[in-house]
């Protein structure tokens, strides 16, 4: 049997699993099924800490990331946040998005994740286009801006957010061929002065309560097309983020995180 926790930031919620000590073999079939609610354990996402990888002095542990259908990707805020509350200390991660310096704080964490990218290949897109006002769009939404903050994602500016049909074009805009590696779908509603309310369609999981790496990269989009100037409060069904970024320099993203419960599996059964 190995010990797990389940953790959440603004109710996106993961299964947490300590791998330094001893490899978990995890495949994209083991990880869904683990992550499905009704046959598993439950969550959004899961996570594995693991020992840094060989020569790699500057991190203190790596992270995985699988999402509730099986896939590996980048990065995930939330997640990050729940690293230092889950180890009881301030960490520097490694991940496929690079490395994440996150310190806790009252009531959560503050992460530094990075500086986006803007970049057509690098978000990645099929072609060549601008990233902040893209020539393309879809039935009535607005262009959308494109950033990368570690993981992929596009982001459209709208006047009412309750009058979308997110979980109708969320799948559609994620598989689209524009994005060859899929993306996470952000519809997000200027509310105030440097305030958004966002709902996000991600990559691989659906809806959740909320998004840590979509709320950096709508901040990011709101600054760079002068919507605000920042900090930016992004208010996501979960809760709220406070995301600072200035041109030229990196993410600060900080927020809440929590532990849920403990518990015990045996991996092999799933």
């Amino acid at each position: 049997m190995s010990r797990f926790s389940k953790m959440h930031g603004l109710g996106n919620d993961f299964v947490v699993i300590d791998a330094r000590a001893g490899g978990v073999a995890m495949t994209p079939a083991r990880a869904q099924a683990i992550a499905d609610r009704h046959a598993g354990i439950g969550c959004d996402q899961l996570i594995l800490i693991g020992a840094p990888d060989g020569g790699d002095e500057a991190a203190d542990v790596s992270m995985r990331i699988f999402n509730a259908d099986g896939s590996e990707v980048e990065a995930c805020g939330n997640a990050t946040r729940c690293v230092p509350l889950f180890l009881g200390r301030d960490v520097l991660i490694r991940t496929k998005a690079g490395l994440l310096d996150a310190q806790a704080v009252d009531g959560g964490a503050s992460v530094d994740m990075g500086a986006p990218r803007f970049e057509w290949d690098a978000i990645p897109l099929a072609y060549p286009m601008d990233s902040l006002t893209m020539s393309a769009s879809w039935e009535d939404l607005p262009p959308p801006a494109a950033v990368n903050v570690g993981n992929p994602h596009v982001i459209f500016f709208v006047d009412d957010l309750d009058a979308v049909e997110i979980e109708r074009l969320g799948p559609l805009i994620e598989h689209d061929p524009l994005f060859p590696a899929r993306v996470n779908v952000n519809f997000a509603q200027i509310v105030g002065e440097n305030h958004i309310r966002l709902i996000v369609w991600e990559r691989g999981a659906g809806l959740t309560r909320a998004c840590g790496t979509g709320a950096c990269a709508t901040a990011v989009a709101a600054v760079r097309r002068r919507l605000m100037t920042g900090p930016v409060t992004v208010s996501l069904p979960g809760g709220d983020l406070e995301i600072e970024w200035r041109p030229g320099g990196s993410i600060r993203m900080t927020g809440p995180a929590t532990h849920v419960f403990d518990g015990e599996a045996d991996w092999d059964r799933f």
